[in-house]
């Protein structure tokens, strides 16, 4: 089998095992180790060794472990719902009522949590119970929490941006920063469709009563609020003013958690137990993604299928724009197949190589691979989110895929306006570091 037809066989045995419903990791790491071993045998395999050590003895990486526990810790503390009602008391009277603090609450939460199924998993467990009592549109409720929970990978810090830079070398921070600004944009662009739709159609989000008066709501809402926007800031602030690292800030964080949890939550061993084993399975499935991806990674470099594809883009001559197009098709269809973790390590060693030859800041590519990936979050049919909305609801999976499908038009609008104005994610990035 000659060497083209080969790595044909590879990437079609690749999809084949995707489609078959084979986990990401496996479904990755597989055909690679086939690759390797029919491209040059057992002596091709030997070079693992040092790949593996080489992908996971990453500085970078052990901020993931960290902000993964840190998210725990708070949820499983039970100040996740109180961050939602602090939220519901300041929107209550913002046309789209609760609608608003789904987004709100996501957006917040998303700043600790790093990760979008745990956003969208803490938030749709306190929310869902109170939109299904006060009678709110189910396909709107739903789709709010399924794409809120999509800034959980764009607002810092962000897990998928820290696995970015594993791949490109890029400053996590400047990363961080990059991010600020668009995930604003998007959360500010979610509620604004909220808000409108609430307006046209007054019955998807009837309003909540309360007999507070306004001074005590936002007392309370203070009250519930403040931990988590001191945790926040804490970490944001010792991260962008170099006083520590990420990994610090993150460490830091873990602490931090803990006191606001004991003071604010609800704490004891069982909880610190639960939160620990949750932990340790969404980091070993994060670090066995990109372990697998290493993998996939260093065949490919082996079969130079990276320079391949740098030739064959440059010889088509595609414009700054075409490439953002191919990008987009290619994103699209990856969106429907692959979980977000999997769509950075595939696609990112790749794509990378190609940025210098179209001018391409790497940071400014990796908040627009981010945005792209928040889309596969909630694209059917394997879009994560989706199916942890539709698990916690119990509903119809087709009202949450509908209840989507205008957040999914809402990140299209921002794509467009990071292509049009790149310095919506590189103003912040580039001010901080020239002070």
């Amino acid at each position: 089998m000659d060497g083209a037809m080969l790595i044909v066989t590879v990437f079609i045995l690749f999809i084949g095992l995707l489609a078959a419903g084979m986990a990401v990791p496996f479904a990755i790491l597989l055909p690679a180790m086939f690759y390797l071993f029919m491209e040059g045998g057992w002596s091709a395999l030997h070079g693992l060794g040092m790949a593996s050590w080489g992908s996971m003895d990453s500085y970078t990486l052990t901020a993931i472990p960290l902000f993964v526990l840190m998210a725990e810790i708070l949820q499983g503390s039970g100040l996740g719902a109180r961050v939602y009602n602090g939220l519901a008391r300041l929107v209550r009277r913002v046309p789209g009522g609760l609608l608003q603090t789904n987004i709100a609450g996501c957006a917040v939460f998303a700043a600790v949590s790093g990760s979008s199924i745990a956003t969208a998993a803490s938030i749709g467990q306190v929310a869902l119970p109170q939109l299904e009592a006060r009678k709110y549109d189910v396909r709107i409720a739903t789709g709010s929490l399924a794409a809120g929970g999509t800034l959980g990978i764009l607002v810092p810090p962000s897990i998928g941006m820290i696995v970015y830079a594993s791949f490109t070398d890029t400053s996590v921070v400047k990363l961080f920063m990059a991010g600020v600004v668009p995930g604003v944009v998007l959360t500010l662009l979610f509620m604004a469709y909220v808000m409108v739709a609430a307006l046209l159609r007054p019955q998807i989000a009837p309003d909540a009563n309360s007999s507070d008066t306004p001074s005590i709501t936002a007392l309370r809402a203070l009250f519930d609020i403040v931990p988590f926007m001191l945790l926040i800031a804490g970490i944001m602030g010792a991260i962008y003013s170099g006083i520590a690292t990420p990994t610090e800030a993150a460490a830091a964080g873990c602490l931090f958690a803990l006191v606001i949890a004991r003071v604010f939550g609800i704490f004891n061993w069982r909880v610190l137990e639960g939160a620990l084993k949750r932990s340790m399975l969404t980091v070993s499935n994060i670090l066995f993604i990109t372990y697998a991806a290493f993998v996939f990674s260093y065949a490919m470099t082996f079969a130079g299928v990276g320079e391949e594809i740098t030739r064959f883009i440059i010889s088509l001559q595609l414009s700054r724009t075409g490439f953002f197009i191919a990008l987009f098709v290619l994103f699209t269809l990856l969106g429907a197949l692959v979980e977000s973790l999997g769509m950075i390590v595939i696609t990112v060693p790749l794509l990378y190589p190609l940025l210098a030859s179209y001018g391409i800041d790497p940071v400014w590519f990796g908040v627009v691979v981010v945005v792209f990936i928040e889309m596969g979050q909630i694209t059917p049919p394997i879009g994560i989110n989706l199916f942890v909305i539709q698990g916690i609801s119990r509903g119809n999976l087709s009202d949450v895929v509908a209840g989507t499908v205008p957040f999914h038009a809402l990140m299209f609008v921002l794509l467009i306006l990071l292509m049009l104005w790149p310095q919506l994610a590189l103003w912040l990035p580039n001010h901080l570091a020239a002070g």
